[in-house]
């Protein structure tokens, strides 16, 4: 990411990654860390797609939303491994697709989520190179996902500007609303056409307005309290059949 002048100590929170060195396609690694419900054989396996928001920045990785995603199903005896992650913080579309890249990843997954656009969208980046990037990104998804249109699930991207940090930013809350929302309109739509599932957060993000509890020790961030609703929104748009 690059950004200059007045923005400059911002762009460090969004860029920084709490780890630099994230396993990319190492669920066994993690295995360790789900929860006790899995009492039962492993055999179904998730993708997460994205940028902080996927690696739960300013949160353990227990409270990011693909490691509660994962418990939650358990419990309801979907059976899923450990998450395997290709995110960093501060990524935008075109890094999200040289990450993929560069994992070489070969197997499919049973569930993949995507979350991407944020960067895009504080950077000032085209939206039509955004549409185009993330058609491209949810194509990989589906193949990901063994051509299961529905066992993909794109989430929205929050609203960063009503977070604490947001406020203090200096830039125009309004104007960084109208673009989330622009940049939603253009995933949501390319979801549609791709026959995926489309999870709405964003709504949910914007309660930060009123509610710290729902932001991370950042301030800009979600909570874990947050990515928790989040899960919710999703298992909803999730194929039951799966």
């Amino acid at each position: 990411m690059r950004i200059v002048s007045v923005m400059f100590s911002m762009f460090l929170l969004l860029s920084c990654s709490k780890n630099d060195n994230i396993p990319l396609d190492n669920p066994a690694s993690q295995s360790e860390e789900i929860s006790a419900v899995n009492t039962v054989t492993i055999n179904r396996s998730y993708l997460a797609l994205g940028d902080s928001y996927t690696i739960g920045e300013s949160v353990s990785q227990q409270q990011s939303f693909p490691y509660q995603l994962v418990n939650k199903l358990n419990l309801k005896g979907k059976n899923f491994s450990a998450p395997t992650i290709i995110a960093r913080t501060g990524w935008t579309t075109a890094d999200l697709q040289q990450g993929i890249t560069s994992a070489k990843l070969t197997k499919k997954y049973d569930f993949v989520t995507l979350c991407i656009g944020v960067n895009n969208q504080f950077q000032n980046l085209s939206k039509t190179t955004y549409r185009t990037q993330f058609r491209n990104l949810l194509a990989t998804a589906i193949k990901f996902a063994d051509g299961q249109k529905k066992h993909v699930s794109v989430i929205s991207i929050p609203d960063w500007g009503l977070t604490p940090y947001g406020k203090k930013s200096g830039r125009d809350q309004q104007r960084i609303s109208k673009d989330i929302n622009a940049f939603n309109a253009i995933n949501k739509e390319e979801t549609l056409a791709q026959g995926a599932s489309y999870t709405n957060i964003t709504p949910a993000s914007r309660k930060v307005a009123t509610d710290n509890s729902l932001v991370a020790s950042d301030g800009l961030h979600p909570s874990g309290k947050m990515y928790a609703s989040w899960v919710d929104a999703i298992i909803a748009t999730f194929n039951q059949d799966n």
